[in-house]
């Protein structure tokens, strides 16, 4: 039995907006091309398979038919703006439906393989469209795949997951859509969102009626850097999902939180990224049996951040963590110059972190500290634990 599936496939690039779109398929084809010279896609423990769209079934489980419905025909170029289709975040394109359809379709199945227990760990770095809405897209995301593969894990008999989210901007889509169900934990690290996109995320939203202290929202200031990210990851998100106790985790490892990228102000490296994601995966191994699904998301540093970053998600997820260190492989520098018309990096990221456990004491004077207070006073005693003590 193979360690892990990923999702792969030439067609999952059709989900194309178009030039000058931050959304650039070339993140997910500079990805997969340097994880092929590193060798991580000949390792026996991977096994890579692609999908077709998810049919109506799968996607009505998460979205109105209604909006379906409004896609198909956006796909034929009939805009629908009050529905988020035809705006400047998400214009419209032939093929549409199908494209985003498959992004859904590549996140069930991982969920699907996961659960049946055919593989540990399942990877889609093309899921993560984690803004989509019941009735609307938003922010990129037309379908949202990552609420569809924790509906399906549900389906199957999961009676509790948890989600992580770890891209800049705050995981809406997919809180909203089980703010009120008890079975799904959603815990959402991201820049506040009273200064980014999509505005909210704030740590007093802690779930519905029936679902208290399962939404979990750590709000960091703008400039917020690696060191002070972990601290903030692992003051809160380790705590919540070990009471949780899920059966699998969902997490999504939008790259739009590190310091190149244009559209976040946080300034978090790839190292420290690719410590979130290890954090997640041993997390995974020791309350949910290893059973992970790992999501891409965010990421518009398309060259210089996102193939680093996701390649290192595969290779974590392979147990074996890149050495951040090594050069650049010559023939993927070389592919990116024809590609890309510039120049990548000669080196992968060197960005060794170190940073303080919250038991060393809080700061009352950091600004990260007290947004972290701010979570840990909302979402802690829900769930029987103290704010003020690990």
């Amino acid at each position: 039995m193979p360690l892990a599936r990923l999702v792969w496939s030439d067609d999952l690039l059709h989900y194309d907006f178009g030039h000058g779109h931050p959304m650039a398929p070339a993140r997910l084809d500079l990805t997969m091309r340097l994880a092929a010279e590193l060798g991580l896609l000949d390792s026996p423990e991977l096994e890579i398979v692609g999908v077709p769209p998810a049919g109506d079934a799968v996607l009505e489980s998460v979205h109105d038919a209604a909006y379906i419905a409004a896609v198909r025909a956006a796909a034929r170029g009939v805009l629908a703006p009050d529905r988020g289709l035809g705006t400047e975040d998400d214009p419209v394109f032939p093929g549409m439906h199908d494209a985003a359809a498959r992004l859904v379709a590549g996140s069930v199945d991982v969920a699907d393989a996961v659960w049946a227990g055919t593989v540990t760990h399942g990877l889609n770095i093309a899921g993560g469209m984690h803004h989509a809405h019941r009735s609307a897209a938003s922010g990129f995301c037309i379908y949202n795949d990552a609420a569809a593969a924790i509906r399906r894990l549900l389906d199957a008999g999961a009676q509790r997951v948890a989600y992580v989210d770890l891209d800049a901007h705050h995981g809406d889509g997919v809180e909203a859509e089980f703010w009120d169900d008890p079975r799904v934990l959603t815990f959402s690290i991201h820049q506040d969102g009273s200064t980014l996109f999509p505005g909210t995320g704030n740590p007093a939203d802690v779930g519905g009626p029936d679902a208290d202290g399962t939404a979990v929202n750590v709000a960091l200031p703008p400039r917020t850097a690696s060191a002070a990210w972990l601290r903030a990851l692992d003051a809160v998100m380790p705590a919540v999902v070990r009471e949780f106790r899920p059966q699998v985790i969902v997490s999504q490892h939008g790259a739009d939180a590190h310091a190149k990228d244009p559209l976040s102000d946080l300034r978090i490296g790839v190292a420290a990224l690719a410590q979130g994601a290890r954090m997640v995966h041993e997390l995974a191994h020791e309350v949910a049996d290893g059973r992970w699904v790992a999501l891409g998301g965010g990421g518009y540093a398309v060259v210089d951040v996102v193939p680093l970053a996701w390649t290192s998600l595969i290779a974590e997820a392979l147990h074996t963590p890149l050495d951040l260190s090594r050069p650049m492989p010559p023939a993927w520098r070389d592919y990116v110059a024809r590609a890309v018309g510039r120049v990548g990096e000669r080196r992968l990221e060197v960005d060794p972190v170190t940073w303080r456990r919250w038991v060393a004491g809080y700061d009352p004077a950091d600004a990260v500290d007290r947004a972290v207070l701010a979570t840990r006073r909302h979402v802690f005693p829900l769930w029987g634990l103290d704010p003020y003590q690990d």
